[in-house]
């Protein structure tokens, strides 16, 4: 997820009655009321709203996604503002960049299934980047998400690139970790190799 220069901590407010059924959880998500560039999410139960993303927070997305078009085929899209569901770990997380095909992302709403996600990119910030290391990495590999790119600028001595993978019992393996600097491959479909150096490290 993302921050600001001052890296405000994200607002928290619980959601009422632990154990919501999944209609009232995405009705409270599409209801919370934000300041304008912030992303609502529902972590665990929880609503989150963290602040708009830094500039480096920003670049690191859009040179991303620049290599990622390259190599997708034609019909998938990729999308930094679209909401992804996770009912059975009672979540909504918009992640920095999601990979899936259009079709899935045809028709009314807010919302996709995690399961139709190709691929799945957070890049943490210094206020939430726990949200991003545990909490999401858990509810994605629960939801079956095929691969999860966490792009941690904020990992304690040197930033990281970690990619995940092959969900089993809900449990990623970890196909791939560099520091920033060392190039990371994503396998196919997308077969395209990386150069974290080129990503800023704020």
């Amino acid at each position: 997820m993302e921050g600001t220069a001052v890296d405000a901590p994200p607002a928290v407010e619980p959601v009422p009655g632990h154990g919501q059924d999944w209609d009232d959880i995405v009705r409270i998500w599409e209801e919370t009321d934000a300041p304008e560039g912030c992303k609502v999410e529902i972590i665990e139960e929880i609503v989150t709203v963290a602040p708009p993303p830094s500039k480096d927070h920003s670049t690191t997305a859009a040179l991303l996604q620049r290599r990622l078009y390259t190599v997708i085929p034609e019909e998938w899209g990729i999308y930094q503002v679209l909401g992804v569901a996770l009912p059975g770990q009672g979540g909504i997380y918009v992640p920095d960049l999601v990979v899936m095909p259009r079709s899935a992302v045809s028709g009314p709403g807010y919302h996709v299934p995690a399961a139709e996600a190709r691929l799945v990119v957070e890049i943490t910030s210094r206020a939430n980047a726990n949200h991003d290391r545990i909490s999401k990495a858990d509810g994605y590999a629960k939801a079956g998400v095929e691969l999860f790119l966490l792009l941690d600028p904020w990992h304690s001595g040197r930033p990281t690139a970690t990619l995940y993978g092959e969900p089993q019992g809900g449990t990623y393996r970890v196909l791939q970790a560099v520091e920033y600097g060392g190039r990371i491959s994503l396998p196919e479909p997308f077969a395209l190799d990386l150069d974290t150096g080129v990503f800023p490290t704020g």
